[in-house]
């Protein structure tokens, strides 16, 4: 399935907060955004909603943490009691202030490293996978609006292009974008 997509260019952050807020006010859709670093303030302009990633997290370090506790119960407790300075060791309860660095230990590994990977699947940044730029420049000076047709109803390619050029725009691309599912 094919789309037409309309790729606007700026040459700076603010200039493109300032198109995006004029665009988005005259019922343009912006589908995405690309620079060469994170513009703040860009997200709730062109409407990105914020991301479960906190949650994701949460539910990443309970299971390092139950992991942990999982583990050293049956390793320190059950399998292979050790009387280590004197400590009780037929329970969890009375050893689990000596498991607390542990315990933390696991729940910010799981937490970090899961977070780090359901990133990179869910932005389909994985190594080795094709990069989704469309615009090289974008990665040293060059900012860039997408703006796919099929997104917008009821405007025209002329209409959203006479919008465009009211901004401070560099230079505008129409292209074929094709979608691989």
């Amino acid at each position: 399935m094919a789309d037409r997509v309309i790729y606007a260019t700026y040459d700076d952050d603010e200039t493109l907060k300032n198109s995006a807020r004029k665009l988005v006010s005259g019922g343009v859709h912006i589908s995405d955004v690309f620079s060469p670093f994170p513009v703040h303030g860009i997200d709730p302009i062109i409407g990105v909603k914020h991301t479960r990633l906190g949650i994701v997290a949460f539910m990443l370090g309970l299971t390092g943490l139950m992991l942990a506790v999982v583990g050293f119960k049956y390793i320190m407790i059950d399998d292979w009691p050790m009387n280590i300075g004197g400590k009780p060791n037929f329970s969890l309860m009375e050893n689990f202030p000596a498991f607390v660095p542990i315990s933390f230990e696991f729940t910010v590994l799981f937490a970090a490293h899961g977070m780090a990977i359901i990133y990179l699947l869910r932005n389909k940044t994985l190594p080795g996978m094709p990069a989704d730029n469309p615009y090289p420049r974008t990665t040293d000076d060059r900012f860039v609006m997408e703006i796919r047709l099929s997104e917008n109803h009821g405007l025209s390619a002329s209409e959203i292009h006479s919008k465009i050029k009211e901004t401070s725009v560099i230079e505008i691309e129409e292209k074929d974008y094709v979608v691989i599912k």
